[in-house]
């Protein structure tokens, strides 16, 4: 018999999404075909072993449980094939699954941006600093992607001390959050920039603010946006780039984006 991946130590996470996806990529398991019994199994095995260690779990993860066994419980609930005809039923997993992916895409955008980072400190030399200059004629620093995953982290920080537990299912997306910014650019004076602290804190969930951050490196990849700084180790702001215009008058902007993240 197979051991536990729970058997050697109990490992500490950020979040039930992570203690998910460490089950199913440790085990080389489908993540679209989850054996959710098992699974299931496994995530209450670690929530109970924890409550014995007196180690403190936050809200998400009760809630993750008590998903899990919902999703369990509608798979094994057995369905009238004459309904199924009528009106197929979408596979309970499948919510799960996206979550998972786009949980999983944001961590391994911040660990890349972290190895840019560690390259960025061992090489750095005196005639790189022009690369952080930026396309305007104020005097503004623009900013790499690793300081917007360090501002994005300090929110998350502080957001897990929100007193609001929210349980209804948030259907925000990384293309709704491009639009979102790109209606509220176009309704700004152009150059006017706007604090990225205070965007994400206007997010009524974790993961609106997780799709506001992929929107966002989307948008710098896409040449749409810059990230500047007044002052070094100032306020992080966001502002129309010169090619904002051109980005968007392209026909497949969109459209990409959306592929994307299906």
């Amino acid at each position: 018999m197979s051991q536990s991946p729970l058997n050697i130590h109990l490992e500490k996470y950020e979040g039930p999404l992570d203690l998910l996806l460490d089950l199913i990529r440790k085990q080389q398991i489908d993540i679209w075909d989850i054996p959710i019994a098992r699974i299931t199994a496994q995530y209450l095995e670690y929530v109970d072993r924890a409550a014995a260690l007196d180690m403190e779990l936050s809200s998400e993860f009760i809630f993750m449980a008590a998903t899990l066994i919902h999703i369990k419980s509608r798979l094994l609930l057995p369905r009238d094939p004459e309904l199924e005809k009528l009106a197929p039923e979408d596979d309970p997993r499948r919510e799960l699954v996206e979550r998972l992916i786009e949980h999983e895409r944001y961590k391994n955008a911040a660990e890349m941006l972290q190895q840019k980072r560690m390259i960025e400190e061992n090489v750095w030399s005196p005639a790189q600093i022009g690369q952080f200059l930026s396309d305007q004629d104020e005097p503004e620093l623009a900013v790499s992607l690793i300081d917007l995953v360090k501002t994005f982290e300090q929110v998350l920080d502080r957001a897990k001390t929100r007193p609001v537990f929210q349980v209804n299912h948030d259907d925000v997306s990384v293309p709704d959050m491009v639009v979102y910014l790109t209606s509220l650019l176009k309704s700004k004076p152009r150059g006017e920039k706007i604090g990225v602290a205070g965007l994400f804190e206007e997010q009524r969930s974790r993961r609106a603010m997780i799709c506001l951050f992929l929107a966002m490196l989307e948008m710098v990849k896409m040449q749409a946006i810059v990230l500047v700084q007044k002052d070094a180790f100032g306020e992080i702001a966001l502002r129309a780039h010169k090619r904002f215009d051109e980005v968007f008058a392209a026909d497949d902007a969109m459209t990409n984006i959306e592929k994307d993240y299906q």
